[in-house]
């Protein structure tokens, strides 16, 4: 026989059937947690050793430090040589482009010379802003680039250009780059750690 239909039997049908989820959900992120941490972090350190210049002499990554610069904080990672030296720095900079927001993995030497940049995440629409990921003359332009040189787009009175119909992204991403060299230059360029 059917139970009755009534307001007790639907809060308790109810009340289980979340219990349920609740605990299905607690033992998926249990099971997840520790892969996504673990692959994180392999994405960081890949995405550091990308962008800090390749050395002849036997180098290593300090533990993340963070900083501020204009009011906002900065996770950065210093290349040392085998002195304790900074010969460069790996800076994480976060901006908002089109679809939220964008973070850029950025080396810099100690002088401000952009060695290279990277993409971690983003949200950027796809064949347009996300070809700040893949769009080779775009992110050239960033390699080498001179602590004297402006990083602003030709639009805004730079030398550097954007991605084709994607202002918005290349603004964010000229920006995280500039960002980066601004924090390296306030940390005093080459401070030993």
């Amino acid at each position: 026989m059917a139970a009755k239909s009534n307001l007790v039997n639907m809060t308790v049908c109810l009340t289980a059937v979340c219990l349920v989820c609740a605990a299905l959900l607690g033992v998926v992120y249990a099971m997840t947690y520790q892969p996504i941490q673990d692959a994180s972090l392999k994405a960081l350190n890949a995405s550091i050793s990308l962008v800090l210049p390749a050395s002849e002499q036997e180098v290593s990554i300090s533990e993340a430090q963070t900083a501020e610069l204009g009011g906002k904080s900065y996770e950065y990672f210093c290349q040392l040589s085998s002195e304790g030296s900074v010969t460069a720095y790996a800076v994480k900079s976060v901006t908002i482009g089109f679809g939220g927001p964008l973070t850029v993995m950025v080396g810099v030497l100690p002088d401000g010379t952009v060695v290279a940049t990277r993409v971690l995440s983003h949200s950027e629409t796809p064949g347009l802003g996300a070809k700040c990921e893949t769009d080779t003359h775009f992110l050239g332009q960033f390699e080498g680039l001179a602590p004297d040189v402006p990083v602003k787009l030709a639009k805004d009175g730079g030398s550097l250009d954007a991605i084709t119909a994607s202002t918005i992204t290349s603004r964010a991403y000229t920006l995280a780059v500039s960002n980066a060299v601004e924090l390296v230059k306030s940390l005093g360029g080459s401070e030993d750690e």
